[in-house]
């Protein structure tokens, strides 16, 4: 067998039913993490923010020549790889799948219903979707319980860890981010951060993010490598120690110590033994002391956007707060 491995794709994800081959209805959403992450570990984005038109146009044309194929009746879940307006089917679930809820509750479209009625055989007729009436977000995150899990390594991946899940809407997905993630159990970081970047790419895609953490206030602290790629760039950062150094000042220590509210890790697959033991001892040290720990670049942008450039909009929208609203307050 030769398997060919897909780098830095974005996985699309699509919840439908159809009746007799004929797609009734169907969600198209995205992930923030690129393919690679389960599915199940992933934060997903709907309506979908960040997709070329082109992409959800073959999306939409795959997947409802796959039903008519299949000749479906009843719920179905196809994931998508796509890169370069690419795409390529990972897995089609002929069953109900774990974001059938979320979506039936974002897009205000019963799913599970209009499945249930075409399974015993009565005839249904489409619901009336239209995104561009959809004045808000909803973004699904995942919760973990890697604190009960004694020495397991805290990174993402295409075997799923998470134990559960919350979803959370917002008038954008800076919003949806911070609400989704708060109510998952991340703190938003009050003071530091430290990040501990490993692959080039990671490196690069982050610089304006670290920028704007110190432009926000942050004091934001770096691993050696990090640290003088950061320079280069003129993003000025303090230098924290890995735990294998021996030397101070030293990351693990701080975080004991509650001196970094907020741990970025990005692993570098390729990276030498010692940094791999090193980035397992920061992201163990996060996990076990309560700080709040991101491993994956996508969602890093992401939360650091929500944080320093729309939580100042945010809150002065809202009174100081980010404004909690109920579903049935979202939409008619």
């Amino acid at each position: 067998v030769i398997s060919k491995f897909i780098e830095d794709a974005k996985e699309v994800e699509v919840d439908a039913v159809a009746s007799h081959g004929k797609v009734i209805n169907y969600a198209i959403a995205e992930h923030v993490e690129n393919a690679g992450v389960h599915s199940g570990d992933a934060t997903l984005v709907l309506p979908a923010q960040k997709l070329y038109c082109e992409t959800v146009r073959r999306v939409k044309r795959v997947t409802f020549k796959i039903a008519e194929r299949l000749q479906i009746s009843g719920p179905f879940n196809i994931q998508f790889l796509s890169k370069d307006n690419r795409i390529k089917v990972i897995e089609c679930n002929l069953r109900a799948s774990r974001t059938f809820p979320f979506v039936s509750k974002t897009l205000k479209a019963d799913f599970i219903e209009l499945a249930t009625r075409v399974m015993i055989g009565e005839k249904v007729q489409p619901k009336h979707i239209n995104l561009l009436d959809i004045e808000y977000v909803g973004i699904k995150a995942p919760m973990f319980s890697f604190t009960r899990l004694i020495g397991a390594d805290p990174i993402l991946g295409v075997e799923m860890a998470s134990t559960g899940e919350v979803a959370t809407f917002g008038d954008s997905r800076h919003e949806a981010i911070l609400t989704s993630m708060r109510a998952a159990g991340f703190k938003v970081p009050d003071t530091s951060v430290f990040l501990c970047i490993g692959p080039l790419s990671a490196k690069l895609q982050f610089v304006e993010s670290a920028k704007n953490l110190v432009q926000k206030g942050y004091v934001v602290y770096a691993s050696p490598g990090t640290r003088d790629f950061l320079a280069a760039r003129g993003v000025e950062t303090t230098l924290l120690h890995k735990p294998s150094s021996n030397q101070q000042p030293n990351i693990e220590d701080f975080v004991r110590e509650g001196k970094v509210d907020l741990v970025i890790n990005i692993r570098d697959s390729h990276a030498d033994k010692g940094s791999i033991s090193d980035g397992y001892a920061i992201r163990r040290s996060a996990v076990d002391h309560g700080v709040t720990l991101i491993t994956d670049v996508k969602l890093a942008k992401l939360f650091v956007q929500a944080i320093t450039v729309e939580a100042r909009r945010l809150a002065a929208a809202s009174g100081g707060k980010l404004k909690l609203r109920a579903w049935d307050e979202l939409g008619a």
